[in-house]
């Protein structure tokens, strides 16, 4: 499917990604030479949108489908401990999450979708996203309308995982990947002496009782067929220890796999956080601070994946999960409230994982994806 010159030139450009991460919608000069390349191969380019994104379309001339592939850009604030030689030259960033891969795989693809061009007929649009890592940026492509003119009618695209086979491709129709929601909750008691509690409210007792009943959610409100985790991953108050202080913040994350379980953890939350302040006498706010829906692929589109895997012998080893392969989050899912489709995966092999500082993406894996990418085009374009 791909020549070594185009394998090697995709190494070459992960490794150059890799050694020049940037933060979200700080992508500008990964866009630029995403760019840059795409505009060579003959698609027509659109730069800016969404602050740093990117679309890429190939219209073909003949009348046909209109689908959608996505890769992200963007990198992470963490001090990289590789040595090897292409290691972050931007001290406290890194290309932790792989997405120095996933934006070479997709450009490898276009190069070999291009030259099959007379072969396929339809639209075809390439999404490099900015902000995957935080900032939502999957929603602000979509509201800056990549989906739209002409409207996409199916979207794909993948992550890779480590802790799987080298080069495994795998779907999983459903839920696949967590929802995400961050709330921020300050509770305000009445500060005092810490010999005289009766006389305060103190919000650390109240926020531990809060840390407690919250887990009852996930043990008695969502379904134990579905998934779904709570953490309380913050917890500032005080700063002496003769003083009741007079509020406390804890930064509650929620992990859900559909909208039901959504509705039993997060729909639950200031109910539960208003009954334990009301019984104490204190206070509270409530501010959502990031939320990202759980990831559902199409049950028939994750089918025509997996077949046209199969179909174009994209990898030696091509499986169908019935589990959720993780929890973690992903915003791919708001192109998926959109239009169906799926997101799929890719075993990177036995690496350090994700966000972490030993991680790398592994390059002999960029034909797979690259591949499945060219796989979904000719199969789905073609035309004759």
């Amino acid at each position: 499917m791909f020549t070594d010159k185009q394998r090697q030139e995709a190494i070459a450009l992960r490794h150059a990604l890799h050694q020049h991460p940037e933060l979200m919608y700080q992508e500008t000069q990964t866009a630029k030479r995403v760019a840059e390349r795409l505009r060579a191969l003959g698609y027509r380019v659109t730069e800016g949108i969404a602050k740093t994104g990117v679309l890429a379309e190939l219209d073909t001339g003949r009348e046909g489908p209109v689908i959608a592939f996505r890769a992200d850009m963007d990198a992470l604030p963490i001090h990289e401990a590789n040595t090897f030689g292409h290691r972050s030259q931007r001290e406290g960033l890194m290309h932790a999450c792989g997405h120095d891969g996933h934006t070479a795989a997709l450009m490898l693809a276009a190069e070999a979708i291009m030259e099959s061009r007379d072969e396929l007929c339809g639209h075809l649009k390439l999404i490099f996203q900015p902000a995957e890592e935080g900032g939502n940026g999957a929603d602000a492509m979509v509201k800056a309308g990549v989906l739209e003119n002409p409207r996409v009618e199916a979207i794909f695209g993948y992550h890779n995982r480590p802790g799987f086979p080298e080069g495994q491709l795998f779907v999983k129709p459903g839920p696949a990947m967590g929802g995400n929601d961050t709330f921020r909750v300050t509770i305000q008691g009445v500060s005092g002496h810490a010999a005289m509690p009766h006389l305060a409210v103190d919000p650390i007792y109240v926020g531990a009782s809060l840390v407690q009943q919250l887990q009852g959610l996930v043990a008695r409100h969502k379904s134990p067929l579905e998934s779904g985790v709570i953490t309380v991953a913050a917890f500032h108050a005080g700063d002496a220890a003769n003083v009741i202080p007079g509020s406390a913040e804890l930064l509650v994350n929620i992990r859900s796999d559909r909208p039901s379980s959504r509705e039993a953890l997060a729909g639950k939350l200031e109910q539960v956080t208003q009954g334990v302040c009301d019984a104490h006498g204190a206070r509270f706010t409530l501010e959502h601070v990031h939320q990202i829906p759980p990831l559902a692929n199409d049950s028939e589109w994750s089918k025509r994946v997996l077949a046209l895997a199969s179909e174009y012998a994209v990898s030696d080893d091509i499986q169908q999960l019935d589990y959720m392969p993780t929890m973690g989050a992903e915003d791919f899912a708001f192109y998926l409230q959109e239009v169906p489709g799926c997101f799929f995966f890719v075993g990177n092999g036995d690496s350090a994982y994700l966000h972490n500082e030993h991680y790398d993406f592994n390059d002999r894996i960029l034909p797979v994806a690259g591949g499945m990418f060219v796989a979904l085009a000719r199969g789905l374009l073609a035309h004759g």
